[in-house]
């Protein structure tokens, strides 16, 4: 019986290779998943400026549909001022020249990144917009209409 009580006890727990293994497991993991996390999080701030930029959007449509022109200001289309359209991660959403709407990102994104929104007038006088990438933006970072 004692045999078998001291064979109970020295078998209790983890071997010392058992959890350095576990702990080299994590550490791969944790390696792979870390870059595949900060791409998510600049897609999502680069996505913020494209929602605080529907605004924009709208109002330059607006503006179209009623006057058969495109806004060239942000006072025109009857926005606030550019630097007072921002975000955690946006600076700025201006409206400028032919109605374009321009996204600016800070520095959590890409310092003065920017992102263009180009109004074309479609059939019935419904606005149509092209997306476009100034290239300070990585590819994978942005939507792929904007690519």
């Amino acid at each position: 019986m004692n045999r078998r009580n001291i064979a109970r006890n020295v078998q209790k727990g983890f071997t010392l290779i058992e959890l350095m293994i576990v702990v080299a497991i994590i550490g791969i993991l944790a390696a792979v998943a870390l870059p595949a996390y900060q791409d998510y999080t600049k897609r999502a701030r680069v996505s913020e400026g494209l929602g605080l930029a529907s605004a924009a959007k709208a109002s330059v449509g607006e503006y179209f549909a009623t006057k058969s022109a495109w806004p060239t200001t942000n006072a025109m289309a009857g926005l606030p001022k550019d630097v007072s359209i921002s975000g955690n991660a946006v600076k700025s959403v201006g409206v400028g020249t032919g109605g374009v709407v321009t996204i600016t990102y800070s520095s959590l994104v890409v310092n003065n990144g920017k992102l263009t929104l180009t109004p074309s007038s479609k059939n019935a006088g419904s606005v149509g917009w092209t997306c476009k990438n100034d290239s300070s933006l990585a590819p994978k970072y942005v939507p792929s209409e904007c690519r």
